[in-house]
């Protein structure tokens, strides 16, 4: 079977190492998901679902729990922000641009990046609205 950047697989967490943990593709392969790309909670003997993020030339193989591809990634996150500010009471979150990476991570399961395109596409769409300290859902 080839593997090719951007294909689903399953994932089987095996051994977690000192840059993230060592997993089984597909019950085939062996790979890397590296610790900046995983923004849940895993654990050694979990099943989960995975894709490709790049097949080295020295036959490794590095992983993603998020689809590869702009469309693909900024899509999800911006359902992500809007489920979110959709189950706010309020109708809005703390988190702003200048919010801490880790606040990001903890709120929304995803990096400081990926939310900062996520609230830019939600901006252009006009869905919601940006205040100093907040994001608000029109």
């Amino acid at each position: 079977m080839e593997l090719k950047e951007g294909d689903k697989v399953q994932l089987l967490i095996e051994q977690e190492t000192a840059l993230g943990f060592s997993v089984l593709i597909n019950d085939e392969f062996e790979g890397l998901l590296y610790r900046n790309e995983i923004y849940r909670d895993v654990e050694e003997g979990m099943f989960i679902d995975g894709y490709i993020k790049k097949v080295r030339e020295d036959g490794k193989i590095d992983l993603s729990l998020r689809p590869q591809g702009f469309r693909n990634v900024i899509d999800t996150d911006v359902e992500k922000v809007l489920q979110k500010l959709k189950d706010s009471k309020d109708g809005f979150l703390l988190l702003t641009d200048k919010s801490s990476p880790e606040s990001i991570k903890f709120h929304l399961k995803m990096s400081k990046k990926a939310f900062k395109k996520a609230v830019g596409s939600l901006y252009k769409r006009k869905l919601i609205v940006l205040k100093e300290d907040r994001i608000e859902l029109k």
